[in-house]
């Protein structure tokens, strides 16, 4: 079994995966669509990775506010959830994605990836490698 952990943005969606053993998230991609609004690319391109990757569970990030209010992308992440669960038929678990964005910068300043246009290249994907894992890391605790 492996999960996807996904990082839903207005106009791309990070996509991340565990390995078979559920213990580490890898980044596979960014999937980009032209408008906030239209889902048809992103939902076929995630259901091909799904079945790729032999995916049974879906982590997606939610992007609750540092005060715990939710905000319009919280609505709009819960719209994103319907449609992958009509879509994939596969369980979504909402994992709040705080801060997320945040330690992917930290991390890319780390290893020296300074330019904006490539932080951009990879911000997405590392934000949902971040949620996989927190996600990952907290199911371990549980057994």
């Amino acid at each position: 079994m492996r999960i996807m952990g996904l990082d839903y943005g207005s106009k791309t969606v990070g996509v991340a995966v565990s390995d078979a053993l559920l213990l580490t998230a890898q980044g596979v991609e960014i999937v980009r669509r032209e408008r906030e609004d239209k889902h048809r690319q992103t939902l076929a391109r995630l259901e091909a990775l799904i079945k790729e990757y032999e995916v049974e569970k879906i982590v997606l990030g939610y992007p609750i506010h540092m005060n715990d209010t939710e905000g319009v992308r919280c609505e709009k992440t819960l719209v994103f959830k319907e449609l992958l669960e009509k879509r994939t038929g596969l369980e979504v678990i909402l994992w709040d994605e705080r801060l997320t964005t945040v330690a992917a910068d930290e991390w890319m300043d780390e290893v020296g990836i300074k330019k904006r246009e490539d932080r951009k290249k990879y911000v997405d994907m590392l934000a949902a490698v971040l949620i996989l894992q927190e996600y990952l890391d907290a199911i371990k605790k549980e057994v």
